[in-house]
């Protein structure tokens, strides 16, 4: 793809920051790794990162093709808390992806997924079969997976409409002013560093709706209560960060691991309770996935 830059307000730009802000689905990672290969010039000439964009400038980039993965299955273990016909529920184990990806093409969830189960619903496509929601990989806890597409799609729509309750548990560094309350506005993708989300103004982003309780304290730091009424990328991560003031400790993208109040050796989230109808039978369910036990220190002191 060709272009030539003629907005004034991108004139002085760095490269790589113009291209992550004119293609949102690229991170700045995924541009300066596109630009060291060699897939973008300028007036030209292969291109720098780092050089300053001037009014009339020509760029060309260009994507290469995915490589096709093949997802295959792979025996790892999983600690399930319900399984049926339908879906499938189980503690996620912190550090573990969900599904495949640049950088992790296995060793998922999916992966095991694949292993543990005869079916999984279709609908995710081959690279997320049965996925129908997603846990950050350094956050531990409940998760449920579809095993059919009716289940699905049930599930899918359940999300959708809010009609499940979804409860973490959140250790942050510091203790918040208030002892609860109701984070409510809108996120998105943070407007320089793609990896980031933020909040967002000026009708910008999506809303984003999080109820909190402080539960209990430890050395200075707060274990918060998180109930999650809507399920943005990093929804509590981020509200955590900027709404209480206090991100959450061990977290690498929003924290400061050298401002740690209680040292720690992962992302103290974890989601804890999941509650919905099932999507066949409309039962009432209702799941907890053990403390893991980096929260204990904390939860012996828990309300």
């Amino acid at each position: 793809m060709e272009w030539t830059l003629s907005d004034a307000a991108e004139a002085g730009s760095r490269l790589d920051k113009h291209l992550a802000g004119r293609f949102s689905d690229l991170s700045r990672a995924r541009v300066q790794d596109l630009i060291k290969d060699g897939h973008v010039s300028l007036n030209g000439r292969p291109a720098k990162a780092s050089a300053t964009l001037k009014l009339g400038d020509q760029l060309t980039m260009t994507i290469p093709e995915a490589v096709p993965v093949e997802v295959v299955a792979q025996d790892i273990p999983l600690d399930v808390l319900f399984e049926d016909s339908d879906i499938l529920v189980l503690n996620k184990a912190p550090g573990l992806v969900v599904h495949p990806a640049a950088g992790n093409p296995d060793g998922t969830l999916v992966n095991a997924l694949l292993h543990h189960c005869d079916d999984l619903s279709g609908i995710g496509g081959e690279m997320r079969p049965g996925i129908v929601h997603r846990l950050d990989k350094d956050t531990s806890g409940c998760m449920v997976v579809a095993k059919n597409d009716i289940a699905h799609r049930r599930l899918t729509e359940a999300f959708a409409e809010r009609r499940l309750s979804k409860i973490y548990l959140a250790a942050i560094n510091g203790l918040p002013k208030e002892q609860g309350g109701r984070v409510q506005n809108m996120i998105g993708r943070h407007p320089v560093d793609r990896k980031r989300m933020a909040i967002l103004y000026d009708g910008a982003g999506k809303e984003a709706v999080t109820e909190w309780e402080q539960v209990a304290t430890y050395k200075g730091s707060a274990l918060i209560r998180c109930k999650l009424l809507t399920g943005r990328t990093h929804q509590i991560r981020v509200h955590m960060r900027e709404s209480l003031g206090h991100p959450i400790l061990g977290d690498p993208i929003y924290g400061n691991p050298k401002r740690q109040i209680v040292p720690v050796t992962r992302l103290m989230l974890h989601a804890w309770k999941l509650s919905f109808h099932h999507p066949i039978h409309d039962q009432p369910m209702n799941f907890e996935a053990q403390v893991p036990e980096e929260f204990k220190p904390w939860v012996a002191g828990m309300q």
